[in-house]
């Protein structure tokens, strides 16, 4: 079975079409095969409120039952208000065990907070206590200007402006902020070992093609079953398996900084059923013409966009990497 529909134009939503019940199943049998061939007994799934995660534990179920998954949430200072209902209403709506894990001490405790506060204070010297703040990129489709991050602060009266990261800054922003998605892996491992179980990555395809993730953090599992589907697929399993409808009519959201900020603005370019069917063009070798007629776009807009995309594939490689050994060790390798 192939997940998207060969009858149909690679540039048009169609093409993205799956058919839900199969493709849960050839999930299933991937979820069933790898316990047995590692000899663990259920998987570990972190849960955030989202549509990735949300998918990744209905599919766990399918597959081994609510009794062999179990379920973390991880709040912490800059997490939405909304976030911990939503993310137990996924453990309560398939009936598996959860445990909330605050890790808003330990991230205080390796100095995560301390660490982003001392670098926005790169480019707004009066950041501090009672602040807001989130990281957010130009449109790629407006003009062919280098990108680059800007932070946008809100001060303690609700006073926003805008600036530009130098690069120095922005290195040290992103490298605080990674300390949320590693500790938070530390702890799945830390039940994984406790239980016996696996753990599980929820990227889609966008965003593992894409590099959207923290190496030796959320980039960090045992099995990631939802790496191959398009965003827009994952939406469609995610009605088919019965996730709730608040959290299907979530828009994405990095859940990473004090001030609420979509994927959209972070890191791609497009909301994300125009990306997908971009990343689909690029990958079937779909005329740009009829891509830009398909999203909507002019040309050199949709020209902008697959030029980014390659961008972000060959500056991200270094996420996708296997630690590098000197020479191959056959009794592992082999």
């Amino acid at each position: 079975m192939t997940t998207t529909a060969e009858t149909t134009t690679a540039g048009t939503s169609s093409a993205l079409d799956i058919d839900c019940e199969a493709e849960t199943q050839r999930i299933v049998v991937v979820l069933r095969r790898y316990l047995v061939d590692v000899r663990r007994k259920g998987y570990v799934v972190a849960l955030s409120g989202g549509i990735d995660s949300s998918v990744t534990a209905a599919l766990c179920v399918a597959a081994v039952g609510p009794g062999r998954v179990f379920g973390l949430h991880m709040p912490e200072r800059a997490s939405a208000p909304e976030t911990l209902r939503l993310s137990r209403e996924v453990s309560d709506t398939f009936g598996f065990d959860s445990e909330v894990e605050e890790i808003a001490d330990t991230l205080e405790a390796v100095g995560c907070y301390r660490r982003y506060d001392e670098a926005v204070r790169r480019v707004v010297p009066d950041y501090g206590s009672g602040w807001r703040s989130k990281i957010v990129l130009p449109s790629v489709t407006e003009d062919d200007a280098l990108r680059i991050f800007s932070i946008v602060v809100e001060d303690p009266d609700g006073v926003r402006s805008r600036h530009r990261l130098t690069t120095e800054a922005y290195l040290g922003v992103l490298a605080a902020t990674n300390f949320k998605q590693r500790v938070r892996k530390m702890l799945e491992y830390h039940h994984a070992d406790r239980l016996n179980y696996a753990t599980t990555g929820t990227p889609n395809r966008l965003e593992y093609d894409q590099g959207f993730f923290v190496k030796l953090g959320d980039g960090a599992a045992d099995v990631k079953p939802i790496a191959h589907l398009y965003k827009t697929q994952v939406y469609a399993l995610a009605a088919y398996l019965g996730v709730p409808a608040e959290i299907r009519a979530r828009p994405s959201t990095t859940d990473t900084y004090s001030l609420a900020q979509s994927q959209e603005e972070f890191y791609f370019s497009l909301p994300h059923h125009l990306m997908d069917l971009c990343l689909h063009a690029r990958d079937h070798d779909v005329p740009v013409h009829e891509l830009a007629a398909s999203v909507g776009l002019d040309v050199p807009s949709v020209e902008r966009v697959l030029r980014d995309i390659d961008q972000k594939r060959r500056t991200t490689t270094y996420l996708h990497q296997a630690p590098v050994l000197v020479e191959p060790i056959a009794a592992v390798d082999g």
